[in-house]
């Protein structure tokens, strides 16, 4: 994989609405140059601005690393939602997630809120938030070898919860995935740009970063954590802020790690797995 010659990181949000604070896109070339934040169209990011960014580079030599979850859990429970008629199959169950809502800017609120609303934790009255704490092989994966135990996107309350992005970004995997490939649901191409899911916080704990404190929230923190990913300094940003910092340090991951031949085939990744759950590049 080391035709790759640029690399992006998308920090995502599944908030309501069409211009989110909470996106940020960081792109970087082959070498040791620091990402830069790639500025929005408007004042800020839309999901299908970030689409539309990426579908126009479609044919480029470009990695590009989004961080949310690819699909729910599968294979644990033989169903993404065991007791409704859903697909079982990853993308055909991002065509269903799309065909169904019609929230503004790709979004998926609604998916959570009512179209399945039963398997979501939004609180007490829903019983007990740990029968919703469900996981894919590659969370479960993960959390055994000591990564940490990963949100699950049944998960809908609080500031940690991956829910409403995962399934936004569902949406625009269903439109991004007619133009470009998605790994592992695809074999990486032999040119153009491949889709692959991120973990930010693989990539802190590779920059050096501490359980617990991988917010980097000063420029002295994001050269130190950019050092130990083998990047030079990075320009100065008007904001330091958790989205901004998160891309920028995990497109210099991106960029030292697709050269690794291992993190293409990670051994417990079956074919099964790649088809309903794909995997988190990165994880071993």
């Amino acid at each position: 994989m080391t035709r790759f010659e640029r690399f992006a990181v998308v920090d995502w949000s599944g908030a309501k609405g069409s211009a989110h604070k909470g996106i940020a896109l960081a792109f970087c070339e082959a070498g040791n140059s620091a990402p830069m934040l790639v500025d929005p169209p408007g004042r800020t990011w839309s999901r299908e601005g970030i689409a539309d960014w990426i579908e126009a580079r479609a044919g480029e030599p470009l990695l590009i690393g989004f961080d949310f979850s690819f699909a729910p859990p599968r294979i644990a429970r033989g169903s993404y939602l065991p007791g409704d008629a859903v697909p079982d199959t990853a993308k055909a169950f991002w065509a269903y997630v799309d065909a169904l809502c019609d929230d503004a800017d790709l979004g998926a609120a609604s998916f959570l809120e009512t179209h399945h609303r039963r398997h979501f934790y939004f609180g007490a009255a829903d019983g007990r938030k740990a029968d919703f704490m469900h996981l894919r092989a590659c969370e479960a994966h993960y959390n055994a070898g000591g990564g940490g135990k990963p949100s699950t996107v049944y998960d809908a309350i609080g500031a940690a919860q991956v829910a409403k992005a995962s399934f936004a970004g569902m949406r625009a995997l269903a439109r991004l995935n007619r133009t470009l490939p998605v790994w592992p649901f695809d074999p990486p191409p032999a040119s153009g740009a491949l889709i692959v899911e991120i973990y930010t916080a693989i990539a802190a704990r590779a920059a050096g970063l501490r359980k617990g404190l991988s917010k980097i929230r000063t420029p002295q923190a994001l050269d130190a954590a950019l050092a130990a990913l083998g990047s030079a300094p990075h320009l100065p940003l008007a904001r330091y802020d958790d989205h901004a910092t998160d891309a920028i340090v995990t497109a210099a991951w991106l960029r030292a790690t697709a050269l690794r031949g291992a993190y293409w085939k990670p051994q417990p990744l079956t074919d099964e797995i790649a088809e309903s759950e794909g995997w988190t590049f990165g994880v071993l």
